[in-house]
């Protein structure tokens, strides 16, 4: 009986399942990367302000990306304020100290959503294994005939 229920546990095509599950799997791994990029992103900005913090420039003199890697030069008449890209289109003007608490926050979501796809995965990889031992499980009893029901 403790077979049938794992017999039961895997569809009429058990591929389907672990097809399902790698499809899952990589879903979630893909979330997690894009997670890891911005989070990236956030420090790098974070590790930004922090030298504008440090040198206080009145002026600012950089280059800017206008897309395609087509870069124009600019000056940044006012370096004690920054534009902080909220998502969806959204930004916010922000004093360097505010940018930074934002950032903080934003990092510990970030992390937090990055741990927890990580414990998805982790029990996707799971659900994979128990999946394949089922099968190799099935595989051995099919060498054998069925007892007949009478």
């Amino acid at each position: 009986s403790h077979t049938t229920s794992k017999k039961e546990s895997l569809d009429s095509n058990p591929s389907s399942g672990l097809t399902h599950n790698s499809n899952q799997l990589l879903k979630v791994l893909d979330h997690r990367d894009k997670v890891y990029e911005q989070l990236a992103k956030y420090l790098q900005l974070r590790n930004v302000i922090e030298r504008l913090q440090e040198a206080n420039p009145s002026e600012l003199y950089m280059q800017v990306d206008l897309g395609c890697n087509f870069f124009v030069d600019t000056v940044v008449p006012d370096t004690s304020r920054i534009y902080v890209a909220l998502g969806y289109g959204f930004f916010l003007e922000l004093t360097l100290a505010e940018a930074l608490k934002f950032i903080d926050r934003k990092s510990n979501l970030l992390t937090e959503l990055s741990d927890s796809l990580t414990k998805d995965s982790m029990n996707i990889k799971a659900h994979i294994h128990m999946l394949l031992e089922g099968l190799r499980e099935l595989q051995g009893l099919q060498n054998f005939p069925e007892t007949p029901h009478y």
